[in-house]
């Protein structure tokens, strides 16, 4: 090995998201080259002015570029969604992540999605996954795809399962101040939440202590009633919070009655014994807070 070329850490995110953007940051302050996909040119400008190297992934075909920063990266993180044909990196790149000589570490982030319904009941990683909806089976075929390809080549993949993903932009204070924020009641239900700096926090304590093969569920600690989340940010904001509906009367597309279709409790005590993690914000109500606390002109400040 080239020891000039592993002295940096390089991550190449294959999806340059939320959640990528965050870890982004994180490693980046550290020193650490990153680099990642994204399908047009406008986001790669946007992603070149943060300092980031942009690469063009449509996920349709092979692309040269990407295979060079495949070969010479040391870490990756693969946040695309699976298609109907799979996974659109293992299908176009598989060969060069085999064989990129450097390889640390590689995060797939997943979904909680993949539990289905569990009728409020706990689960944890050691549950099987018996998912209910379309894009949950492509994600259980997924995670299965890549888990496949470390055992039989040695990569060392680590599944994250991913609750619903808050943070900065994206939240129910934002929510309220757009008026799209409503408070649909189905008696019993619950959803885990996660803040985008936890799981930006989770994903580098798993580089640090890499476990190859392992399973993480990445959520709160307080799975809860959704429209609980928004008369808490009402209350945050000093507005009377919206009307509770009944989830038989909110009208629901069939990919949000899909949501309410699926009840559990997450458990994420794997990530605190096994990774060291304490979440920053342990329930919605301390993300909330801290994000309001950051509130510039009456909308949350960016990086």
């Amino acid at each position: 090995m080239d020891k000039s070329r592993a002295a940096m850490n390089k991550l190449l995110c294959f999806g340059f998201g939320y959640s990528a953007m965050a870890l982004a940051h994180r490693l980046a302050a550290k020193g650490w080259d990153v680099s990642g996909t994204v399908r047009s040119a406008d986001r790669a400008e946007a992603i070149q002015a943060a300092g980031f190297t942009p690469v063009l992934f449509s996920g349709d075909e092979p692309r040269a570029d990407l295979q060079t920063a495949i070969l010479g990266a040391t870490h990756f993180l693969v946040s695309i969604p699976p298609g109907n044909e799979g996974d659109p990196v293992l299908r176009h790149h598989q060969a060069h992540l085999i064989d990129a000589p450097d390889l640390k570490w590689l995060g797939y982030l997943s979904t909680v999605g993949v539990y289905g319904n569990w009728d409020g009941a706990w689960v944890s990683e050691e549950d099987e996954p018996r998912p209910v909806s379309e894009r949950s089976r492509t994600r259980v075929a997924a995670e299965r795809a890549w888990l496949d390809l470390a055992t039989t080549h040695g990569l060392p993949v680590h599944i994250y399962r991913l609750a619903g993903i808050y943070g900065p932009r994206r939240n129910a204070l934002e929510n309220l101040k757009k008026g799209t924020a409503r408070r649909i009641h189905k008696p019993g239900q619950v959803f885990n939440r996660i803040h985008v700096e936890d799981i930006a926090a989770v994903l580098e304590a798993s580089i640090v202590k890499s476990d190859p093969g392992a399973i993480y569920n990445v959520a709160d600690d307080e799975p809860s009633p959704p429209q609980d989340v928004v008369a808490f940010a009402a209350d945050l904001l000093g507005l009377t919070p919206p009307p509770l509906i009944p989830f038989e009367e909110a009208g629901l597309s069939p990919l949000g009655r899909s949501f309410y279709g699926e009840n559990k409790r997450v458990k994420n005590s794997r990530i605190k014994s096994e990774l060291g993690v304490v979440l920053t914000y342990p329930s919605y109500r301390e993300g909330l807070a801290a994000i309001l606390t950051k509130l510039d002109g009456g909308l949350p400040t960016d990086r």
